[in-house]
């Protein structure tokens, strides 16, 4: 697998509003163990400010209140309003050779089922009907379900993915 780089930051919460007038805070924790985002210490924002919340409850599952040293008004929580928070992929517990963090296949080169090369790996986003997996490739974006069909493999150890493609004249499933 590739070496880890501090700067590859993977978001783990995000800062969901103000609560009261005091400097508390809601935060919404994408990890999947949602207590385990305070254990990271200082998260960042996209633009570099670092935040280290400091659990006060649960609200319901995945959002907190808390509290922070950097947040003590209610106007400094306009400055972090809806913030998206991250910690370095270093910071994160290694994974077994059958696990990934889906950060770690941004930049993986994509080649097809057929040994061709597709593009490199974008992103993996979710619109709300399941993971994509996003490609860069010479003629554009190309979006393909992230299932086993669409992505038979995944080699980290070798950077790449490997990608199920149509071709023109097969029909569509």
């Amino acid at each position: 697998m590739p070496a880890l780089s501090d700067k590859r930051m993977v978001v783990v919460a995000q800062f969901a509003g103000s609560h009261g007038v005091h400097g508390a805070f809601k935060l919404r924790s994408f990890t999947d163990d949602p207590d385990a985002v305070f254990s990271y210490g200082t998260l960042t924002t996209p633009d570099g400010r670092g935040i280290t919340p400091r659990r006060l409850r649960e609200v319901k599952p995945s959002l907190f209140l808390v509290e922070a040293d950097e947040v003590t008004s209610p106007e400094d929580c306009q400055v972090f309003k809806g913030a998206l928070l991250s910690i370095p992929r270093s910071a994160l517990p290694a994974t077994d050779d059958d696990d990934f963090y889906v950060e770690d296949l941004i930049g993986l080169r994509a080649v097809s089922t057929k040994g061709d090369d597709v593009g490199v790996v974008k992103a993996v986003p979710n619109y709300g009907a399941g993971d994509l997996i996003e490609l860069r490739t010479d003629e554009g974006p190309l979006l393909l379900p992230f299932t086993t069909a669409s992505v038979p493999s995944i080699d980290l150890a070798s950077g790449t993915v490997t990608v199920e493609l149509l071709d023109d004249d097969d029909p569509a499933p």
